[in-house]
C-alpha cells in the first residue's frame, strides 16, 4: 500500500504542475504510469481497489489533457476502465459497464496511433479488417489486447442491439490478431476470451464447445491454475454450457483452495474471482438440470 500511495502522490504533484511540466514529467518518468497500473492489480483488497480506482482514473484523465497523445497514459486508461468495469460494475450495472467499456475502447484505439485509426475506419468486410490488423505488431500488443477485451465485453452486453452485432466481426478479428501475436499475454487471458466466445455462441453461429474447452485448458495450464479468471470463466461458460457438473465442482474447488496472492501480480483479479466463484457455487442447483 505504501508503494501505491507514493506513486499516487507523485501523480498528484505532476497534476498540479503547469501543462508543460506535466508533459516533461511524464517524458522523464516513463515507468510511472505502468507502475500505477501494476500497483492496482497487485492490490489484494477488492473494496479498497473499487473505492480508489475511479479517483485515479480521473487523475489520469486530467494528466491526459496536458499530454493528449501520451501512449502510456492512453493505454493505462484503457486498462483501468476495462478492469474497473469487468471486476466491479458489469454484474450489477451492465448499462454503466457498457459505457465504461466504450470509453476504454476509445482510449485503447487512440493509444495505437495510426493503427488504431485504421481499425476505426475499416468497413465490415473481412478483407479490410484483416488488412488493418496486419499493420499491428508487438509494439501494439498491450493496447490492442485491452481494446479487444473492452470491445468484446461491450458487444457481449449488447447482443440485442444491431450496432453491437455489426461489430462482432472486427472485435473477434482483433482477438485473433492478439492470439497470433501472443496468446499467453496477461496470464493467458486471450485464450480465456476465445474460449468464452466459442462456448457462448450457438453452433450455427460458430460456437464450438470442444475448441472452447481446449482454449480454457491452455489458459489454466499456463499459470498452473494460479490466475483464477481462467478457471472461473471455464466453470461459468464451458462447464455450465456442457452441463458438466463434475468439472464445474472441480474448478470451483480449485479456486477455493488457491490464495489470491499465489499470483501476486494478479492478486486483485484473483480476490474478485474467488468471491464470484462462491456466488456461482450457490447458484449451481439452478445451473444444472
Amino acid at each position: 500500500m505504501q508503494r501505491s500511495s507514493s506513486k499516487l502522490s507523485l501523480l498528484v504533484v505532476l497534476f498540479l504542475l503547469t501543462p508543460g511540466c506535466v508533459s516533461l514529467g511524464l517524458e522523464f518518468s516513463p515507468s510511472l504510469i505502468s507502475h500505477l497500473t501494476q500497483a492496482f492489480f497487485e492490490e489484494c483488497d477488492p473494496q479498497l481497489a473499487e473505492r480508489s480506482l475511479p479517483a485515479e482514473l480521473k487523475l489520469m484523465e486530467g494528466l491526459l489533457k496536458s499530454a493528449p497523445d501520451n501512449r502510456r497514459l492512453l493505454t493505462a486508461l484503457c486498462v483501468g476502465f476495462t478492469g474497473y468495469a469487468m471486476l466491479f460494475v458489469e454484474e450489477d450495472s451492465p448499462e454503466r459497464a457498457s459505457q465504461l467499456y466504450l470509453r476504454a475502447k476509445e482510449y485503447g484505439l487512440k493509444a495505437m496511433g495510426r493503427n488504431g485509426s485504421l481499425l476505426k475506419a475499416v468497413g465490415q468486410s473481412k478483407e479490410s479488417i484483416t488488412k488493418a490488423l496486419r499493420a499491428t505488431g508487438k509494439e501494439d500488443l498491450e493496447p490492442l489486447f485491452w481494446t479487444t477485451l473492452s470491445w468484446n465485453a461491450w458487444i457481449n452486453l449488447n447482443l440485442d442491439k444491431p450496432a453491437a452485432l455489426a461489430q462482432l466481426a472486427i472485435a473477434e478479428s482483433c482477438l485473433e490478431r492478439v492470439l497470433e501475436l501472443e496468446g499467453g499475454y496477461f496470464y493467458g487471458t486471450p485464450y480465456v476470451l476465445m474460449g468464452t466466445i466459442l462456448a457462448s455462441k450457438p453452433k450455427m453461429l460458430g460456437g464450438d464447445p470442444a475448441r472452447a474447452k481446449e482454449y480454457f485448458e491452455k489458459a489454466v495450464s499456463l499459470t498452473r491454475g494460479k490466475f483464477l479468471l481462467a478457471p472461473y470463466y471455464f466453470a461459468r461458460y464451458y462447464a455450465v454450457r456442457a452441463q458438466d457438473k463434475a468439472l464445474f465442482n472441480e474448478l470451483i474447488r480449485e479456486i477455493a483452495s488457491t490464495r489470491p496472492d499465489d499470483l501476486k501480480e494478479a492478486c486483485l483479479i484473483n480476490a474478485v474471482m474467488k468471491k464470484k466463484a462462491e456466488q456461482l457455487k450457490e447458484k449451481s442447483e439452478e445451473l444444472f438440470f
